[in-house]
C-alpha cells in the first residue's frame, strides 16, 4: 500500500531562495515541488523583457511586482498605480496584501513520513511554512 502524501505550502522572500529549497528537496528525493509567483496583479514574468542585468527592463513593475507587461498606450492609469505600490520602492518587502506575505511560494507533495525533513529544508532556506 502506498503511503499517503501531504501537501506543504511555504513562502519565500526571493525566487533564488525558493529555487535553492526546491533543488535541495530534489537532491533528497522529494521531486514533486513547484515554485509559484504570487502577486495582486497579473503574473507574467518574461525574463527577456524583465531582465535588469541585461538592460531589458520593460517596466519597473515588471521587475518588482511581476506585473503583466502592458502597452504604454493602454492602461496608463493602471501602470501608474502599480508603480506606486509600496513593494516597488522596497518599503514593503513583507506583507503587502499577498498570501503568505511573500512573492514566491513553493508547493511540495511529500510522503507523511518525510514531512519534518521537508519542512527542515524549507526553513534552512528562509522559507515559512
Amino acid at each position: 500500500m502506498q503511503e499517503k502524501e501531504q501537501t506543504i505550502i511555504s513562502y519565500f522572500p526571493s525566487s533564488t531562495k525558493a529555487q535553492t529549497a526546491v533543488d535541495m528537496l530534489a537532491a533528497n528525493g522529494l521531486t514533486d515541488s513547484h515554485i509559484k509567483r504570487t502577486s495582486r496583479y497579473g503574473v507574467t514574468f518574461d525574463t527577456e523583457r524583465n531582465n535588469a542585468t541585461a538592460n531589458l527592463a520593460e517596466t519597473q513593475t515588471g521587475l518588482t511586482v511581476f506585473s503583466m507587461n502592458t502597452p504604454n498606450e493602454e492602461n496608463a492609469a493602471e501602470r501608474v498605480l502599480m508603480a506606486a505600490d509600496p513593494s516597488v520602492s522596497g518599503l514593503s518587502s513583507r506583507g503587502n496584501g499577498m498570501a503568505g506575505g511573500h512573492a514566491f511560494s513553493v508547493v511540495v507533495f511529500v510522503p507523511q513520513s518525510r514531512v519534518e525533513e521537508a519542512i527542515k529544508i524549507i526553513k534552512q532556506n528562509d522559507g515559512e511554512v
